[in-house]
């Protein structure tokens, strides 16, 4: 078979999956609503099963609605009924996923929501099954033609997105934020992009502060032992005036002979940028690139003028975001 011919392939493949798909947006209803209600509402847990096929994309919905805030799991459909229907509450719901419904495995499962009264949410094609019966809040899935015409594929492809769907609508009503789903994920590269100013900043006595009094003899002193390239310049009250960067200091020096002898406010900077601490490290980096610096202040944006810590732009990198 040639290469083209593998190309066509798979274009009916997707074809297939995208007009599924198109089915599926144009059969949502109530029903959908009020499934997003009751997952909302669960206090406990939001349990999915399914079998075969349709039990791997289970696990994954249950994967995407805890990721965003909705504590779920999937159970194995012939575990349940060798003692993990234990793991089921009263208080939990229960969504089970068959494209035809009478899938042998999940009768005990369904006899058991049923007989503990747990809310039981059906993902099912065909409206004469058993689950579709059985369930309290019925989510159909329109007839499908699977690719190849016996491999689960366009109804799979269905089931995730459905799933999907009821995660990120419950998500979006919860506001689940950035900073809540940083919290969720707090290794890889995708949570790295999402640390905010306030986790990489340099903060307490390693911030170089100095008060704009200060001669810049003993000044010099504080920037030579902190570091960092800059010092933070406050007033009597503790509030932040100005800034001072080496850059500046080589340069001003390399103009005025008695330098040393000046007080830290005849040469600071005023009105210093800064970042609120709730920030994206990544919206820093683009602000220091913009302004061509390398330093940020970093505050709370009801006390603007107090420094809490410093970002800078190698601690940014070097925390691989960018």
């Amino acid at each position: 078979m040639s290469k083209k011919k593998f190309i066509l392939t798979a274009k009916e493949v997707i074809n297939l999956e995208v007009k599924a798909l198109q089915n599926l947006k144009k059969s949502l209803n109530s029903s959908f609503d009020q499934a997003v209600a009751e997952i909302i509402k669960c206090q406990s847990k939001v349990i999915l099963c399914g079998v075969g096929k349709s039990g791997l994309i289970a696990s994954k919905i249950a994967a995407t609605l805890a990721s965003v805030g909705t504590p779920s799991f999937s159970i194995s459909a012939s575990e349940a009924s060798h003692g993990d229907l234990g793991m089921i509450s009263k208080k939990d719901i229960l969504i089970l996923l068959s494209n035809s419904g009478e899938t042998s495995e999940l009768r005990n499962i369904i006899q058991y929501a049923n007989r503990n009264k747990i809310l039981l949410i059906g993902i099912v094609s065909k409206k004469e099954s058993l689950l579709y019966k059985a369930s309290d809040i019925k989510l159909t899935i329109p007839k499908v033609i699977e690719a190849g015409g016996i491999v689960p594929t366009a109804s799979t492809t269905s089931q995730l997105a459905l799933g999907d769907a009821l995660a990120i609508a419950t998500m979006k009503h919860k506001k689940f934020s950035k900073i809540d789903f940083k919290k969720l994920h707090p290794a890889g590269s995708l949570a790295a992009q999402l640390r905010t100013v306030e986790d990489i900043m340099i903060k307490g006595k390693k911030i170089p502060f100095v008060n704009e009094n200060l001669k810049m003899s003993k000044a010099l002193e504080i920037l030579t032992e902190k570091k960092l390239g800059i010092l933070i310049v406050r007033n009597k009250n503790r509030k932040t005036t100005g800034i001072i960067t080496d850059g500046q200091i080589r340069r001003f020096n390399q103009k005025n002979f008695n330098f040393q002898t000046l007080t830290v406010k005849q040469i600071m900077t005023k009105k210093p940028i800064s970042i609120d601490k709730n920030e994206l490290a990544a919206k820093a980096l683009s602000v220091m690139n913009s302004k061509r610096i390398t330093s940020l202040i970093v505050n709370n944006k009801h006390k603007p003028l107090i420094t809490i810590g410093v970002i800078h732009v190698h601690t940014i990198l070097q925390s691989n975001i960018s």
